[in-house]
């Protein structure tokens, strides 16, 4: 069940007993825990119908003891427990899951952690309440879904802002729509969100970033790579390794796959990498450039640049310096 039905059928009126929420993607898991803490109950209510847990604290006793309360003064109390895996015993759980209070809706966020589907208790979760399983994005996936939350929030947003935004926050939802709200507090009267917005307000340089460091890779520009991972020194939040190494990675990765593909329009490449086709130039360009043993080339460069930056085989060479011998070596 996906996180809008189960809120549409809050809002509706529609309550099962029980909503657990777990797995990988931790935004999903807020969204839900946000609503239920929020908006299920009128503030003149919350006060006696509303019982937040956090797992770490918590005892499974206590859980069920507020479980079984009838609400006062209203006719349904929420009960929240956060931070479910770091729960002793929370399986101990399962004796008021086989038997829960009509008027009781218990919201469980068990985050980066699943159920055994095996077991008697998600089973039993199953057949009494709500089991969403939550798991991250691809990264092909990440863009579209960035595209369909500004919708929902009235905004558009330029191609290369996107890229931009993309490639620079990754696959943290949490972060991509935090970002999206600051911006959005700042563009006034208007809809559409630019590359300039992205540099004014996230601080992407429209310049100096992993995107333009791909255009200089494809076109083995190495003056222009060279002056990219110098602004990347003088500003480590801009590009820090840990950040750069699995973007150049995902884009090798993708070049490596068009030597094995018949698809050649720009609107069947696109869809495959998952891409906007205005971003396949630079793809296409690098295919030019780099033929096949090069292309692994630079994937094998990059798996030893990521273990010396993680300190395999390295003393301690700054990451800059990483960057910087590596695509030497990708373009000379």
């Amino acid at each position: 069940m996906a996180v809008e039905k189960i809120i549409q059928d809050w809002k509706k009126g529609h309550f099962l007993p029980i909503c657990w929420l777990e797995g990988e993607e931790s935004y999903y898991i807020d969204k839900v825990v946000g609503y239920a803490e929020s908006n299920l109950l009128p503030a003149s209510e919350a006060a006696f119908n509303l019982t937040v847990f956090y797992g770490k604290d918590a005892q499974w006793q206590d859980v069920i003891n507020a479980c079984r309360r009838y609400p006062m003064f209203g006719t349904r109390q929420v009960v929240i427990l956060k931070e479910a895996q770091q729960m002793k015993d929370i399986e101990k759980l399962e004796a008021y899951v086989e038997n829960p209070l009509q008027s009781t809706l218990l919201v469980v966020a068990y985050k980066d952690k699943k159920l055994d589907a095996r077991r008697k208790f998600a089973k039993s979760i199953k057949e009494k309440g709500v089991l969403l399983t939550t798991k991250k994005l691809y990264e092909n996936q990440v863009r579209p879904w960035t595209e369909e939350l500004l919708r929902s929030k009235g905004l558009i947003i330029t191609q290369k802002a996107l890229a931009l935004l993309v490639d620079a926050v990754g696959n943290d939802l949490s972060r991509i729509d935090n970002e999206i709200s600051k911006i959005s507090v700042n563009l006034g009267e208007r809809t559409q969100i630019t590359d300039s917005d992205i540099e004014e307000f996230i601080g992407v340089s429209k310049e100096f970033n992993v995107f333009e460091l791909q255009t200089a890779l494809a076109a083995r520009d190495l003056p222009a790579a060279i002056r990219i991972i110098q602004y990347f020194e003088a500003n480590p939040k801009a590009g820090p390794i840990q950040m750069v190494l699995p973007s150049l990675y995902s884009f090798f990765s993708k070049i490596y796959m068009m030597y094995g593909t018949d698809r050649r329009d720009d609107q069947s490449l696109a869809s495959m990498f998952g891409i906007p086709p205005f971003v396949l130039k630079d793809y296409k360009t690098a295919a030019k450039n780099f033929n096949y043993e090069d292309v692994e080339k630079a994937l094998l460069l990059l798996h030893h640049y990521n273990l010396r930056s993680v300190g395999v085989n390295d003393s301690g060479t700054t990451g800059g310096s990483l960057l910087k011998e590596m695509v030497v070596k990708m373009i000379a």
